[in-house]
């Protein structure tokens, strides 16, 4: 017993559980690859399902690096360069679950190159893929200085390290890239759904809007979080409570903002009637959606983490802070989740004469839940070994050669 329980410490104990969920999204995954959509629940009517809620998602959380590194680079905040630090890495990270989820739901993820090659510059998606490309080349960039200060690599690799170290110096040049590729990703995501007429609960101008503004609350959030969490995990990760205290009252402003941008962009569809629109409002504030809107995105996603991160006494007993930030993270998955789904699941014919909408479900499939969960189990194992081996949560941002990574989204 003894033997067992000095082995079974709890990062071990936490890397085994993860591996768990990483080894059953990869057995779905690979039945996905093998056998197609089929064994999903993904339809005509509903193609865009819960993997595409994980890639919104997840890329709205990255968010953290682009309004962090440019606060640093941009606007000479230098006090946060050591958070920015994480939120690149978080941001990576991100990316990479996104392109994850993106080539299981393509359905021929040979095809993937497609867009790079064949351009479509009338296509939103295309300008989404092509920003992703992009974007994700730009964050590698971002990173390659902290993988070049981990100590492992300057012992075997010394002179690698030494030019990822260097990469540094082109900081400024990156962060106008990644901040004008991060803004045109995050809105174009929302502006994918606005400009779909044939679904009127998405056809709005603020979708792109509410894309942003989401992504400025909860991608921060989930980075003051992770770095708060393994700080009292871990004493290789140390972080400036000062520095977490600021950014989370930026925070709390910015969810009464989301706020106010989110009832009138609901209470603005009550005006008139429109087919489609009107009954899927209905599913939102009164239908199976309702638990989603009304608790999760804004009594739990908004009101209750704003009044606490906005009163600084309260803001300062950190559990309650987590416990908030957590929140503004759920709700924007609810968010994404009720964006997605809405336009989804109210529809009409093609018959002009018959405007009796039509109600569709969708509750994703076993397959669907291993491979999402898989993802997600990557995006926390690949923090956690960020955390322990490229120290990414550190007050002092690594060696003073290290210069904070750009803009990123």
């Amino acid at each position: 017993m003894k033997s067992i329980r000095s082995f079974l410490t709890p990062y071990r104990a936490w890397i085994i559980f993860v591996s768990l969920f990483l080894a059953g999204g990869l057995v779905g995954g690979g039945l996905t690859f093998w056998k197609g959509l089929s064994v999903t629940n993904l339809t005509d009517l509903v193609p865009w399902g819960l993997w595409i809620t994980i890639d919104l998602s997840s890329i709205a959380l990255s968010s953290g690096a682009f309004m962090l590194s440019a606060a640093v680079y941009l606007l000479g905040l230098r006090k946060y360069q050591a958070l920015a630090r994480t939120a690149v890495f978080i941001g990576l990270v991100g990316y990479s679950m996104a392109m994850m989820t993106l080539l299981l739901d393509i359905g021929r993820p040979d095809r993937f190159w497609h867009a790079v090659v064949y351009w479509n510059t009338h296509s939103p998606l295309w300008e989404v893929s092509m920003c992703l490309v992009l974007y994700f080349g730009v964050l590698m960039l971002e990173v390659g200085p902290i993988f070049g200060q981990a100590d492992w690599l300057r012992k075997r690799w010394p002179k690698l390290a030494e030019r990822l170290v260097g990469i540094h110096k082109y900081a400024p040049v990156l962060a106008v890239a990644g901040l004008g590729l991060s803004l045109l990703h995050q809105s174009s995501l929302g502006a994918s759904f606005g400009i779909m007429k044939a679904r009127p609960i998405w056809y709005s101008p603020g979708m792109a809007v509410l894309f942003i503004a989401s992504a400025m609350a909860a991608g921060p959030s989930l980075t003051v979080l992770a770095s708060w969490a393994a700080s009292r995990l871990t004493r290789s990760a140390t972080v400036d409570e000062e520095t977490l205290d600021s950014v989370s009252r930026f925070i709390g402003w910015v969810l009464v903002v989301l706020l106010y941008m989110r009832f009138w962009d609901m209470l603005s569809m009550t005006y008139t009637f429109e087919p489609g629109r009107t009954e899927a409002l209905k599913v939102l504030t009164g239908g199976n959606l309702s638990f989603n809107f009304w608790i999760g995105e804004i009594l739990f996603g908004l009101v209750f983490p704003a009044v606490i991160l906005l009163s600084k006494r309260v803001r300062r007993i950190q559990p309650l802070r987590a416990l908030a930030l957590l929140f503004v993270i759920g709700g924007l998955v609810a968010y994404r989740w009720d964006s997605n789904i809405l336009g989804l699941s109210v529809t009409t014919t093609i018959l002009p004469q018959d405007l009796t909408p039509l109600y569709v479900s969708y509750k994703p499939s076993l397959i669907e839940w291993a491979a999402g969960l898989g993802v997600i189990a990557f995006g926390m194992m690949a923090f956690t070994l960020g955390v322990k081996y490229l120290r990414v949560v550190d007050r002092e941002g690594g060696s003073h050669r290290y210069i904070a990574p750009a803009a990123t989204d």
